[in-house]
Formats: structure tokens, C-alpha cells, sequence
């Protein structure tokens, strides 16, 4: 026989915010597909080569060892980000596919895969896939969901020229339809835009936001609006990162990763004003990316926005900081963690 579950009316269900673990994974000059990281979306380091300036990529480890201490360590869910599949299509980019097929066999927390989910032409054969056939294969392979990054401004920018209307061919649209919307995640990649005042913008699309004083910008500027970026923060659009959300939103996604190059890379924290605005745009949940350096970051965003989870890299490969630490931080603050 059977006992019923004692259940305390008085106690509710909480939901616990989520410590996310990326993984920038592309290949070093010698071939080898590393984990890396960057400043400000550069890779590498920077006075190796007394001509450039720069010298070779930052080798931080080998992805899977790295994604299975994390699992270890206590992380909530883990992204690999193919930060160079810009260059080619994912069909043949079988060292990040075997990468995802090995992970999966031992770690168990959800795994999110991004980079190179687009259409695109094979330049050999001519073969022409569509977006939810380079989706298919990593979810083949064992990613629970796929992230989508400049395919998603590209969609948003023709969901605004048409109207707000769905027009049933975005990447968005086409894989949260198989897949479903909690599968379908959305990186925006926003620099800062400084005005002196909200009447500076033309475009009334743009969300302004007016900053504190430690964001005020190089002139002294009180507000900015959030330009997305597009092919790695290469290539700005003139579309700012709360109506790309709220536009992704509509057309099937079920979550924002939400970086800031401003702060990347800079161990200051999150960018909260950011953060704060995209997050209440949208109903679905809200990933904060980009300056974590400390424990106490984690706790600040989560306190201080509405974001549901919170993303960290370079601090967890260079050993800076553990994922327990993270953790306690949140507990003593009163923010629930999966501990």
C-alpha cells in the first residue's frame, strides 16, 4: 500500500533561481576545439605578437572535461556556444556534434547548444538546409535546447516591417513549432548607445534607458539605448535588444540569454538597467550574462532584476570563484539555490 505525500498547506513552491555555466568553444590555431574566453568578444590574448598585438586564442581547456566538472560542481545547466560557426554550417562541423553526443553520456542537468543554427547553403554540395534540420542535429546529439543569435534579430527586424506579424519562415518559428518554445532560446548580443536625453532617439522602437552613475557614458550621458549586435558583436543593426526580445517572444521563443558587451569580460557585475528593462518587457524567463567576476554578482542581479537565472564563465574556468560559493552567496542573501 501506498502513503500520501504529507503536504504542509501552509509552505508554497518556490522556484530557485538557476546558476548557468558557458562554454565559448571554437577552434585554436592548431585545430583543437578549445573552451575560451574573451574581452569584450575577443578572444585572444593580446600582446603575443609584437605586430598585431594579439597572439593565439585563449585556451581556458577541453569542453567536455570542463562542462562535466561543472555538473560536478553543482551547476544548474550548461551552454556550449560555437562562438566561430558563423564561418561554416553546423552539418559538417562534426567536432562540436561529438563534443554534444559525448557530454550528454555523463552530465544530466539540461544542456543548451548556440551557434551556426541558421539556413544555409553547403558551398560543396549546393544542398540547401534549413534551419530546423541544423537545429535537428544538435538535439540528435543531446542538447536539450538551441540557441539562436543574429538569425533571431534578422527575424525581428522582418516581424516589425511586417506589421508585428508572424510570418510562419523565421528559425524562431520553424524549430519552437517541433520542438517547442521551452527548446527555443534567444542570445542578443546589445552594445550601449549613449544620448544625452531620450528625445535624441529617432527610432521610438528603441527602449532608452536612463543609467546610474557608475554607467554614465564617456560625455557625461545619463541614458542609452541597447544597439544589438549581429556575427559575433561584428555588425550593429538599428534595433535595440528590448523589442528584439519582445519580438522573439511573440514568435515562439521560451527564453532570452541576455549578454552585454560593455561588460564582457569585465568581472564588474551584471548590467542591471539592461537587464531590468528586457526582462520586463517579456513573460518568459530572462538569463543575465556578461561581467559576473565575484559571488556577490549573482546575488545582486537576482535581487536587484527579475531575471530567473544568471551565467558565468571566465570566473569558473580560472577558478576565481566555485559554483557552491555562488550558491551560499544567494542562500545567506535569501535568493532559494539548488544546493
Amino acid at each position: 500500500n501506498t502513503k500520501p505525500i504529507p503536504n504542509n498547506p501552509d509552505e508554497h513552491t518556490q522556484l530557485v533561481k538557476r546558476v548557468v555555466v558557458a562554454l565559448d568553444v571554437r577552434s585554436n590555431d592548431s585545430g583543437d576545439l578549445v573552451v575560451t574566453k574573451g574581452d569584450q568578444y575577443d578572444v585572444r590574448e593580446k600582446d603575443e605578437d609584437a605586430k598585431t598585438g594579439r597572439g593565439g586564442v585563449r585556451n581556458l581547456g577541453k569542453p567536455v572535461q570542463l562542462a562535466s566538472r561543472y555538473y560536478d560542481e553543482g551547476a544548474d545547466e550548461i551552454a556550449f556556444l560555437n562562438i566561430t560557426s558563423f564561418r561554416q554550417g553546423v552539418i559538417e562541423d562534426m567536432p562540436m556534434l561529438q563534443v554534444l553526443e559525448e557530454a550528454s553520456k555523463c552530465i544530466f542537468v539540461p544542456l543548451t547548444v548556440g551557434g551556426g543554427i541558421r539556413s544555409y547553403t553547403d558551398p560543396e554540395s549546393g544542398k540547401v538546409y534549413s534551419a530546423l534540420e541544423v537545429a535537428s542535429r544538435y538535439f540528435r546529439a543531446g542538447a536539450d535546447k538551441v540557441s539562436i543569435g543574429s538569425d533571431a534579430v534578422y527575424a525581428a527586424e522582418e516581424y516589425y516591417k511586417n506589421g508585428k506579424k508572424q510570418g510562419g519562415s523565421s528559425s524562431i518559428e520553424a524549430i519552437s513549432q517541433v520542438y517547442g518554445v521551452q527548446a527555443m532560446v534567444i542570445s542578443i548580443d546589445p552594445k550601449r548607445v549613449y544620448v544625452n536625453s531620450p528625445d535624441d532617439v529617432d527610432n521610438k522602437l528603441h527602449a532608452v534607458v536612463e543609467l546610474d552613475e557608475s554607467q554614465k557614458g564617456p560625455n557625461g550621458e545619463k541614458f542609452c539605448w541597447y544597439q544589438c549586435t549581429v556575427k559575433g558583436g561584428r555588425e550593429s543593426r538599428d534595433i535595440c535588444a528590448v523589442a528584439v526580445a519582445r519580438a522573439a517572444e511573440a514568435l515562439g521563443a521560451g527564453e532570452i540569454m541576455l549578454n552585454c558587451i560593455d561588460m564582457d569580460g569585465q568581472c564588474k557585475g551584471f548590467d542591471h538597467a539592461l537587464m531590468t528593462a528586457v526582462s520586463g518587457a517579456v513573460t518568459i524567463p530572462v538569463i543575465a550574462s556578461s561581467g559576473a567576476g565575484r559571488a556577490g554578482h549573482f546575488a545582486d542581479v537576482f535581487r536587484e532584476t527579475s531575471v530567473q537565472a544568471a551565467l558565468a564563465a571566465g570566473m569558473f574556468h580560472r577558478k576565481e570563484v566555485e559554483i557552491s560559493e555562488v550558491k551560499r552567496d544567494m542562500e545567506s542573501n535569501g535568493i532559494r539555490a539548488r544546493i
